[in-house]
């Protein structure tokens, strides 16, 4: 078990029920999510890709057409999109058994993407330094979490505690997943220290974090939308560098 709480088995099953609310005019995703890590990740133009994670693939699709040179995608579920751009490649792998995933060895990016996808990890700190050590100079990895303030608030509403308690609490919690009221998740609280750690420890230094809001134009459309993100803040998402550690000069 992970720290999102979703077994590989799950997230087969939820997948398709993700893709669906996330594809939505009004999902949190097309709102908020994919604008900023679009922003964050820049011109793609020319750049090779690796999304961990990936989903359907979709969004790396979409960063092909707006230039990049080739990309590799990851997913458990097998889900994929089947119109895939010319150099995109998906596959159907566990992320934690990327030694298993063939056309990696040796194999450099310039872009290495966790979308809402690092909580899957077993060993955050192992697969980030994998990571990093597939970054080609002057690549960077993106990463998107859950702001660990929305787990710490449902755990208080759901146990009538405080907030602080919640936040500090390693004890887990389940609920029935939004895209899937079938599926019973059970998740485990993480803090921001507890982020900033795992990036320091696999070797990486953030360069920008950005906590991204809906424009007053999708406030004003989507109200329900905003109260949700007044309640629960939404997301982080870091850009991570690999620190420099080359012996300094005298």
């Amino acid at each position: 078990m992970n720290d999102e709480g979703v077994t590989g088995q799950q997230w087969s099953e939820l997948a398709l029920d993700y893709e669906r609310a996330r594809q939505r005019s009004d999902s949190l995703d097309s709102l908020v999510e994919w604008p900023a890590q679009l922003s964050l990740l820049g011109d793609v133009t020319g750049k090779r890709l690796l999304d961990l994670g990936c989903g359907n693939g979709g969004k790396l699709a979409e960063l092909m057409r707006l230039g990049a040179v080739s990309g590799v995608g990851v997913d458990i579920s097998g889900n994929f999109i089947t119109d895939l751009p010319e150099s995109m490649q998906l596959v159907q792998a566990d992320l934690n058994d990327l030694a298993l995933v063939g056309m990696l060895p040796g194999r450099m990016f310039d872009r290495v993407l966790f979308l809402q996808s690092f909580g899957y990890v077993l060993e955050p700190v192992a697969m980030l330094r994998r990571a990093r050590d597939m970054l080609s100079k002057d690549g960077f990895i993106l990463l998107s979490r859950t702001q660990p303030i929305r787990y710490a608030l449902e755990r208080a509403e759901q146990n009538g505690t405080s907030l602080g308690e919640e936040y500090f609490s390693s004890s887990q919690f389940s609920y029935r997943s939004m895209w899937n009221e079938q599926i019973a998740l059970t998740k485990r609280a993480y803090t921001m220290s507890d982020l900033i750690n795992t990036f320091s420890a696999a070797g990486l230094w953030i360069e920008t974090v950005v906590e991204p809001q809906m424009s007053v134009e999708d406030r004003a459309q989507h109200p329900h939308k905003q109260a949700w993100m007044d309640r629960y803040l939404g997301i982080l998402i870091f850009k991570l560098r690999p620190l420099d550690l080359s012996p300094s000069g005298p």
